[in-house]
């Protein structure tokens, strides 16, 4: 009997050791957290299936991408993640007893089973379509069998030039298109790309932009503080001419040689240039010699009638040069070293009115060389306040200025009282034409009409901060001051 006792203990006490250890290890768990997420965006993606190897329990991501997985025992594990469309990842870890362990996934994108896009087919405008405008949308369709994010490119070329110009990144089945040439066929190809597969290209689409108006006046406007050549036709409609980010002005027209000349800034110097009159073709003349003189705002040049020279001063000298750049010769120098401001070259060629003055712009005189550098006609000598605005009637025997007829002078070259004068040739006389001028106003960069019957120019208030507006009126006629167009200056009406 007390053999079997000794037994029984021996039994019971290796029964309480047992007990006692598998209380212990049902206590050694612990805690995965960790987030899933795109490998191209990174974006966190949701419904992603959790789940490890050994067996654990199996969850799914929230809209934040993030998941947990309690209570799971100690030891080495494999958690996997799972999403359709995306290749699976693996990821080892080692849980230990309290303790919580993260991970981060990061999904690709499966290529087994994903689907290109479909061909993008081009909608508008219609291939081979004319008279297009030059600002226009062009929008296409294309669709993915996957629903995949779709990014588009386009490639624009024209028959003008050798211009290619790419669009990229663009999430919108729309391009919106701007300043397109006028009279231009243009060329253009979608290409698709899901992220996942080979870009898909378009077939080619063609369309044609209308040609550009006929227009014949001429302004400058201020865009962005700097100033911009504008056209406009009769019906009064706007086309701009040059660039938003430079600085152009004076522009003049030339109808026999088919373009518009101005004034453009080239670094820290001003030359001249031409343009074709729907404002392509952009070349410049001057060169080594730019157009320079007291005030940028208040110089000008001329060219001969038939567009094939110029004219320009270089403070106290006048250069002639041909419009493709070459010939550059000093026809005059003033013989007292005062600057020019101003040139206009007769019709016929005979005559050249100068207008010089002092640094200042003041101490003005206007006086007539004729193409060997002679003076023959002086109009004004000496006359204080400021005078501008030059330009020969069609025959010669007229010409027609501007002069502040209160003689104001300032630092800041401000005019009172500015109105157009007209000289005579035949009775060597200078007389005031009625224009009806509003009082603190000024009448600035006179022109003839084509006609001859009227006048154009800038009307502005004295205070030289107001808007500017282009005004037209006829001869001798009353009540004909017209406003054509506001917020504009230095007219030219060909």
């Amino acid at each position: 009997m007390k053999y079997l006792y000794k037994i029984a203990s021996v039994l019971f006490l290796l029964f309480l050791v047992s007990c006692s250890e598998e209380k212990i290890g049902e206590s050694e768990f612990g805690t995965v957290t960790g987030k899933v997420v795109s490998a191209d965006t990174f974006e966190p993606m949701e419904n992603v299936k959790i789940l490890s190897s050994p067996t654990s329990s199996t969850v799914f991501t929230d809209e934040t991408g993030k998941f947990t997985v309690s209570n799971v025992k100690v030891g080495e594990y494999s958690f996997q993640a799972q999403k359709d469309g995306y290749v699976a990842k693996f990821e080892a870890v080692s849980i230990t007893a309290n303790n919580t362990s993260e991970i981060v996934f990061e999904l690709s994108k499966s290529t087994a089973n994903n689907k290109p896009p479909t061909v993008p087919v081009l909608v508008s405008p219609i291939d081979n379509s004319a008279g297009q405008a030059v600002s226009l949308d062009l929008t296409w369709t294309a669709t993915d069998p996957n629903n995949d994010v779709l990014t588009f490119k386009v490639i624009l070329r024209n028959d003008s030039n050798s211009d290619v110009k790419t669009f990229e990144n663009i999430k919108e089945k729309k391009l919106a298109l701007t300043d397109l040439l006028f009279g231009t066929k243009y060329y253009w190809q979608v290409e698709v790309n899901d992220g996942v597969n080979t870009s898909v290209l378009s077939s080619i689409s063609a369309f044609t932009t209308i040609t550009f108006p006929a227009t014949r006046y001429l302004f400058v406007k201020k865009v962005n503080d700097n100033n911009v050549i504008f056209t406009a036709d009769d019906a009064g409609k706007q086309y701009q001419l040059t660039s938003s980010d430079k600085n152009s002005w004076r522009p003049r027209r030339n109808n026999q040689a088919q373009k518009i000349a101005f004034v453009g800034t080239n670094g820290s110097q001003n030359d001249i240039y031409t343009m074709n009159f729907d404002g392509t073709g952009i070349k410049k003349v001057t060169n080594s010699v730019s157009i320079a003189g007291f005030n940028s705002d208040y110089i000008g040049y001329s060219w001969n009638a038939s567009g094939s020279e110029f004219i320009y001063p270089n403070f106290d000298k006048l250069y002639k040069i041909s419009s493709d750049g070459s010939g550059l010769t000093k026809i005059f120098q003033t013989p007292n070293g005062k600057f020019i401001s101003e040139c206009d070259w007769s019709a016929d060629g005979t005559k050249i009115a100068l207008k010089v003055n002092d640094a200042n712009g003041y101490n003005t005189e206007v006086y007539v060389i004729d193409n060997s550098g002679v003076i023959t006609t002086s109009i004004i000598a000496g006359q204080p306040g400021a005078i501008g605005g030059l330009h020969f009637s069609v025959t010669g025997l007229k010409l027609v200025y501007t002069k502040d007829i209160t003689g104001f002078e300032s630092a800041t070259y401000r005019q009172l009282d500015t109105r157009i004068f007209e000289y005579n040739f035949i009775t060597a006389s200078s007389y005031q034409i009625v224009t009806e001028k509003i009082s603190g106003t000024n009448d600035l960069d006179v022109r003839y009409a084509p006609n001859e019957s009227e006048l154009i120019f800038t009307n502005t208030s004295n205070d030289g901060i107001s808007v500017k507006n282009i005004v037209k009126t006829s001869f001798g006629v009353a009540n004909s001051r017209v406003i054509l167009f506001s917020g504009t200056s230095m007219p030219d009406w060909e």
